[in-house]
């Protein structure tokens, strides 16, 4: 009896302990699950739960699976932090995301004091990288300044005969990109007719639009999401205005023109060089579809800030914090969005902004 309760219990310890050397990995996606920017999350959700996926049929991390916790932040500071609060006490060693700015960059402390990875797949304020807490903040990503660099040349090219106001919605992505593009275009030579803020969440722009309408504005250039930027382009139409729209990145998702209908015909907006159109993701992009997913925006993104710490992850043969940030550093990544490597700030070095137009509810590179 003494030796079959011995064996038992060695049985039953060397499967504990068999389970630990095989325990599961936690990491996370965090964005906007709910919210007016719920689009956006939806976008890295997807993403994030196809590499996984994909990760984990090809045999994980060092031979461990990857399991995915969902944070939902609704784009507001306050839950960014608390959701960063949550995933740092479920033990997460990564986190892909968030996507506003104004989250990502109040919840980078937490991970940081946590010894937590976080790549942003979207947020493009350059203080998210250049005052970052701790070496383990990154981005696959570019930044406002780079974009708003593109926006303001290509105004002043485009359009420095015409009356320009140049707009924002007071957060930390759409008045960074504003301030940015308005200073390269400034620089260039130009001047705008009229400087606005709005508030985000209204569903009534009249009073702004009259404001523009007044000023026989030719150009507005909205920092700032789609939500908003729908509903102004929609009012200024109902105004009778022909009035240009462009804005940035956060434009890069169907509901815009869901929103708009046939006023947003002709928007303009930078955004990265598309992924979807990269032959290497031919055969990705047909998954997410036959899903009934459209990887759009910012999914690809997603997909690889999770491949990106998966390949350091596996170079470092460690889940560990430091290794895998001494690998993020030194290495070089093959993902969905081309071989891509980190700077000393943690931003990434991949080709810049280009510039899109919507026409007939769809958007694609702007034909010169």
């Amino acid at each position: 009896m003494k030796m079959l309760m011995t064996a038992g219990v060695a049985l039953t310890l060397g499967l504990a302990l068999s389970g630990v050397a095989k325990a599961d990995i936690s990491i996370a996606s965090a964005g906007p699950m709910t919210g007016q920017y719920a689009t956006f999350g939806a976008q890295l959700k997807a993403g994030a739960e196809q590499a996984v996926a994909d990760i984990n049929a090809a045999g994980g991390v060092n031979g461990q699976k990857l399991v995915l916790e969902i944070g939902d932040d609704a784009c507001d500071p306050k839950q960014a932090v608390a959701v960063a609060e949550q995933l740092a006490s479920k033990k997460v060693v990564f986190v892909a995301g968030h996507f506003c700015s104004g989250s990502s960059i109040p919840a980078s402390s937490v991970y940081a004091d946590a010894g937590i990875v976080q790549i942003s797949p979207a947020s493009t304020n350059p203080d998210y990288t250049d005052k970052r807490p701790g070496p383990g903040t990154f981005r696959v990503c570019g930044r406002d300044d780079q974009q708003g660099q593109v926006a303001g040349k290509f105004l002043f090219d485009h359009f420095k005969d015409k009356k320009i106001a140049i707009i924002d919605d007071k957060s930390a992505y759409g008045k960074g990109l504003a301030d940015e593009t308005r200073k390269y275009f400034n620089e260039a030579g130009g001047k705008e007719v009229l400087n606005e803020s709005y508030n985000a969440g209204e569903k009534d722009y009249t009073a702004l639009v009259s404001k523009l309408k007044a000023a026989a504005v030719d150009v507005l250039y909205v920092g700032g999401y789609h939500a908003e930027a729908g509903l102004i382009a929609r009012q200024m139409r109902d105004q009778g205005m022909k009035t240009l729209l462009v804005s940035g990145d956060a434009l890069v998702t169907d509901e815009y023109w869901q929103i708009t209908g046939d006023a947003g015909e002709g928007t303009l907006m930078t955004f990265s060089p598309d992924p979807r159109k990269d032959p290497a993701n031919a055969a990705l992009v047909k998954t997410f579809r036959d899903k009934g997913v459209e990887p759009e925006g910012y999914v690809l993104y997603s997909y690889a800030a999770i491949q990106a710490w998966a390949q350091a992850a596996t170079a470092a043969k460690s889940t560990d914090f430091q290794k895998v940030v001494d690998a993020l550093n030194t290495g070089t990544f093959k993902t969905v969005l081309g071989e891509l490597k980190f700077n000393d700030k943690g931003d990434v070095t991949l080709p810049g902004y280009v510039f899109y137009q919507w026409h007939d509810g769809k958007y694609d590179y702007l034909k010169s």
